[in-house]
C-alpha cells in the first residue's frame, strides 16, 4: 500500500497522525459537535458517512466510509475506524474494512517492527484518502449533523 518506507518510522508515524488530524478537521470542521452520524456530500461522488462510535473528554472514535449504494447496510467502504486524540491533536487508524486492528493482527507485542509497518500502512492510506476527499470538496453541513434523517 505504501511505497514510502521512512527510516525513523515512529517519528514519521506521529507526524502522519498529526497531519491526518488536521485533514479530518478540515474535511469535517464541526466534527466535535456531531453526536451520532453525519453525511458528507460532493458533486458526482458517493456520499461520505461518518459514525461516532465512542466519545470521551479527550478521545473520540469514529468510522468513516463511502457508501456506493443506496442501502447503507450493504456496502460501506473503506470503513476506516479512527481514534482521535483531541489533547494531542492526533488521528490514528485502528482498522479498516480489509485489515484487522493491530491488537488482533499481532498477538505478539515483541514484533514491534511489524506492528509499526502495519500502523504506517493504515495511516498512510488514511492520509491519501483524506487528500482525495478534500480534493473532491466534500461538505459536512449543519443539516447533515441531524441524526434522525440519516441512514
Amino acid at each position: 500500500m505504501s511505497l514510502l518506507n521512512p527510516v525513523n518510522k515512529s517519528f514519521c508515524l506521529e507526524q502522519l497522525c498529526a497531519s491526518n488530524y488536521q485533514k479530518l478537521f478540515k474535511l469535517i470542521p464541526n466534527l466535535l459537535t456531531i453526536r451520532e452520524r453525519a453525511v458528507g456530500h460532493s458533486v458526482h461522488h458517493s456520499p461520505l458517512h461518518l459514525t461516532i462510535l465512542d466519545q470521551s473528554p479527550y478521545t473520540m472514535t469514529i468510522e468513516l466510509s463511502h457508501c456506493f449504494t443506496t442501502d447503507t447496510d450493504k456496502f460501506l467502504e473503506p470503513a476506516v475506524i479512527i481514534r482521535i486524540y483531541q489533547d494531542a491533536k492526533l488521528a490514528e487508524v485502528l482498522s479498516d474494512h480489509a485489515r484487522l486492528s493491530v491488537a488482533k493482527a499481532f498477538r505478539d507485542l515483541s514484533l514491534s517492527t511489524e506492528i509499526m509497518d502495519y500502523k504506517w500502512r493504515l495511516n498512510y492510506f488514511l492520509q491519501k484518502w483524506l487528500d482525495h476527499c478534500l480534493n473532491q470538496h466534500y461538505q459536512f453541513n449543519a443539516m447533515s449533523v441531524a441524526t434522525d434523517a440519516l441512514v
